[in-house]
């Protein structure tokens, strides 16, 4: 990645949201100011991983908790500063700035003490864990890359916590595309979703202008294309089905539909919510999807939504984003 002015970063981070979503200019607005606020009343606490019926957001850049039954209600929050946050089975990821335009990935035990770190390029965009809590990855914006037109592209990693073998960029991987092998300079990877047994993925590979659904084996170090226009892809707890946000143009900038995707049939179900939801999804249980959406103001709120089409979204969690359920 080339050097650049904190004007050209800004300026990469605005190109960027054109394709991949408006997040991203959230998260360096927050990383490139200053802390504006602090935590609500009660301060630094013990906040927890483990597994229990809570749910993980962050409030004001501050990882916290809050229970499952009230989620609207008061909130536990620690004082780990983070930008993008996911946990399972007592292991967390936390996106976190270092300095100001430098990034690192940490990996986190159920205490909130950093077990392993890595510094990453560009500006944090998304993170998951497996449902073991053995597989971490992460996703940034990048600048400088010669053959994208916009200036921007981005990096996906994958971290195993057990071993410590990590994918610097998924861009390593041979491309399977509609039954044949593919390779061109301009694939990009984002979103990563792991399946039960900590081997085989889901992401989304970007190339000549078009996002598909793929399926990765990281022992074979293989992707291959599922279908197109699926961006983001969120796995469910059974690994029957992928929530999704589906682009509802051709150009990306017109928004995004919050879909679900029956990985069977490969039909396609949009959700209740009509309005653009440029995030990764995160399963609440079975039936429910919890996912950030921005005011006018730029300001967050964590909302849900079924699953299966029907009802109505509901405000889950005011004022905070980057939702995951301790499970």
């Amino acid at each position: 990645m080339t050097a650049m002015s904190t004007r050209a970063k800004l300026a990469v981070v605005v190109t960027a949201t054109v394709l991949l979503g408006s997040a991203a200019a959230g998260y360096v607005a927050m990383a490139a100011e200053p802390d504006r606020t602090t935590p609500p009343v009660g301060g630094e606490q013990a906040v927890t991983l483990a597994p229990g019926p809570r749910l993980l957001a962050i409030t004001d850049r501050h990882l916290s908790t809050v229970a499952t039954t009230d989620p609207a209600g008061s909130r536990t929050v620690s004082g780990l500063e983070c930008l993008r946050v996911y946990a399972a089975a007592g292991t967390g990821v936390c996106l976190k700035p270092e300095t100001a335009w430098s990034y690192q990935v940490v990996v986190l035990d159920a205490a909130l003490r950093e077990t392993r770190a890595v510094n990453v390029p560009g500006l944090p965009n998304r993170a998951r864990v497996s449902a073991s809590g053995r597989m971490v990855s992460w996703t940034t914006f990048v600048g400088g890359d010669s053959y994208t037109s916009s200036g921007f592209s981005t990096r996906t990693g994958i971290l195993d916590t057990t071993t410590g073998a990590t994918v610097a960029s998924l861009e390593e991987f041979a491309i399977t595309r509609d039954g044949r092998g593919y390779r061109n300079p301009d694939v990009n990877y984002w979103g990563v979703t792991f399946t039960a047994d900590d081997n085989r993925f889901y992401a989304t590979m970007s190339t000549a202008g078009k996002r598909y659904l793929v399926q990765g084996d990281l022992a074979a170090r293989t992707v291959r294309t599922l279908k197109e226009n699926v961006e983001c892809p969120s796995l469910s707890p059974d690994g029957t089905r992928i929530a999704f946000k589906e682009a509802i143009d051709a150009d990306p900038a017109k928004g995004w539909r919050l879909s679900v995707l029956d990985l069977a049939t490969m039909r396609v179900t949009a959700t209740a919510e009509t309005a653009s939801v440029d995030d990764q999804a995160a399963w609440l249980d079975g039936g429910a999807l919890a996912y950030t959406l921005r005011k006018d103001d730029g300001q967050p709120d964590v909302w849900s939504v079924p699953a299966d089409g029907s009802g109505a979204p509901k405000l889950l969690i005011p004022g905070a984003e980057s939702p995951s359920p301790l499970t």
